[in-house]
């Protein structure tokens, strides 16, 4: 059985999209019999095409729970868009998109939002089965979907908001409306400490206000009232292993190549996932008419072949990665998986990371190297040539992903690190080196993480890097994702319950109780959003 909780007579609108929403199909299940609520189901494809593997255990399960929760989807705004593109060449209303860049652009402009999906900025990524989408597709999808959530909201009003992602474009969309109706809608941010999540009321863009605030304060309290923090930094720096217990078991932490028998065994699991979404769901005559919104399945199935072979060959020794050079010195780069949330949604200015490599080169002191270390998400989808263009720049290594099996020797060994908003900052910070980032995340207020702004300053950066007195600032900051949020294990929840909801486990004692810290989190949320509206202001800084 779930916690009571203390949403009481609420309208709770939940914000659900693919895997992520499985655990909030049980919050559902619990919360309607105290509350009204409805689900917004964003993608096009989980709410459009008929039930299939894809979406049996997301849209489908979720209508079950009607008439006692309102299901809300895209599917009409879908409709529209194919029918505008073939009516017109320019079916936006340009007064409209006037009028929602005034008006709704609070976090950013309308082109910045149109960066938090890959289906809109396929000139960023290497995801070939999306399109390069046009200037009129783009505004007419931005417009359908502003029309769709502002009506939305007015009719059913919610009195709060639950997500647990910050990716696509309709979240982006919600974040800039909810601010302009002073609505609170939480998601999920990744605080890298642990399992440990704290709610973001602004899509988990930049630095939610209440959280600063209370970093700040706690920065302020001597050792001696965060002791039990300052010792886990200090056990943290003695630790072997810095990887994240979250990452056990994912891609992030894996570092030996597959089989070609296990490869042939995925492609033959691929085949079948979309000869079923195509031919036996019937599915296919929908993607043929908006590659935009349904990306064609052939395309998916080359690009999941290529990136299984190309893994394969760099994870061996190849002509691309290098050993690190004992005794060199180095700034240590990490890259990031594109595209990801953490980039397109938290660094949208920064998302071409050949760029940034060019520009970190040419600010290094002479005789340093830049040491550049692909992402194991990223292994096999990012093109060749990319690589090529890298190992062009003179004072650039391109390292071998799994010569070591853990960031910590990277980053000890370091001069300092540069990632955009990546983990590796937030890990050098905890062992008192310095680190430069380029997006305005949480851990950027621990001391030794220096954010840029301008490539003009990188240079007197990097030169600074050395040891940091980082430790009461790091305490600081743990004890403050501690205070804010909650041990939410969201992987471990969307597995539990699509296994359950598969009928291949029970649903345990040990599922609820993962469940009942998920309502913590959004009633941890809700208690400080209550209390900034007592104190007078607006949680995302909107003064009342």
């Amino acid at each position: 059985m779930l916690k009571d909780s203390v949403f009481k007579n609420k309208k709770i609108l939940m914000i659900c999209r693919e895997t992520y929403c499985k655990p909030l199909w049980f919050l559902a299940e619990h919360l309607k019999a105290d509350n009204e609520v409805a689900a917004f189901f964003i993608m096009s494809t989980e709410c459009c095409y008929n039930k299939t593997y894809y979406n049996e255990h997301t849209y489908y399960e979720f209508l079950k729970l009607q008439p006692d929760v309102k299901i809300y989807d895209v599917k009409d705004i879908c409709e529209q868009f194919i029918n505008g593109m073939k009516e017109s060449d320019k079916p936006y209303d340009a007064d409209y998109l006037k009028m929602i860049d005034e008006e709704y652009s609070h976090y950013k402009n309308l082109n910045m939002q149109l960066m938090s999906s890959q289906e809109n900025t396929r000139h960023y990524h290497w995801r070939m089965y999306w399109k390069v989408t046009t200037y009129a597709e783009n505004l007419y999808w931005l417009e359908l979907n502003y029309k769709k959530i502002i009506s939305l909201l007015d009719e059913f009003k919610p009195d709060v908001i639950f997500d647990m992602d910050n990716a696509e474009l309709q979240r982006t969309i919600l974040a800039e409306v909810c601010y302009k109706k002073k609505i609170p809608c939480m998601t999920i941010e990744y605080s890298k400490l642990g399992y440990y999540k704290y709610p973001s009321f602004q899509n988990a863009f930049g630095i939610d206000p209440y959280f600063e605030k209370l970093f700040n304060d706690i920065k302020a309290l001597p050792d001696s009232e965060i002791k039990e923090s300052v010792e886990y930094v200090e056990n943290y720096r003695r630790e072997n292993s810095i990887m994240n217990k979250e990452f056990a078991g994912s891609v992030t932490s894996k570092y030996e190549r597959d089989s070609l028998i296990w490869i042939a065994r995925v492609m033959h699991g691929k085949l079948e996932y979309f000869y079923d979404m195509d031919i036996r769901k019937h599915n296919l005559k929908l993607k043929k008419k908006s590659p935009m919104l349904y990306a064609p399945s052939l395309p998916y199935i080359r690009y999941y072949l290529e990136e299984e072979l190309k893994k394969r060959y760099l994870y061996g020794k190849n002509k691309y990665f290098e050993n690190p050079v004992e005794g060199e010195d180095y700034v240590f780069m990490p890259l990031h998986l594109i595209p990801e949330s953490s980039v397109f949604v938290k660094a949208s200015y920064y998302v071409d990371e050949l760029n940034l490599i060019e520009q970190v080169s040419k600010a290094l002191p002479i005789g340093w190297r830049l040491y550049v270390k692909e992402h194991q998400a990223m292994l096999g989808e990012r093109g060749f040539e990319f690589y090529k263009k890298v190992k062009e720049i003179h004072n650039v290594r391109l390292v071998q992903i799994n010569y070591y099996k853990d960031p910590k020797p990277w980053i000890m060994n370091a001069k300092g690190v540069i990632t955009i908003t990546g983990t590796a900052a937030y890990e050098a910070a905890l062992l008192g080196k310095r680190s430069i980032i380029f997006g305005n995340v949480p851990f950027a207020l621990i001391d030794g993480i220096t954010r840029i702004t301008s490539f003009d300053d990188l240079h007197d950066a990097i030169c600074s890097f050395g040891p940091v007195d980082s430790l009461h600032s790091a305490a600081s900051y743990v004890e403050a994702v501690k205070r804010a949020g909650s041990e939410v294990r969201i992987f471990e929840l969307m597995d539990q319950a699509d296994e359950i909801f598969s009928g291949k486990r029970e649903r345990t004692q040990e599922f609820d109780d993962m469940l009942d810290e998920l309502i913590v989190f959004y009633e941890k949320g809700y208690d400080r959003y209550l209390k900034a509206l007592k104190d007078g202001y607006f949680i995302s800084d909107m003064k009342i």
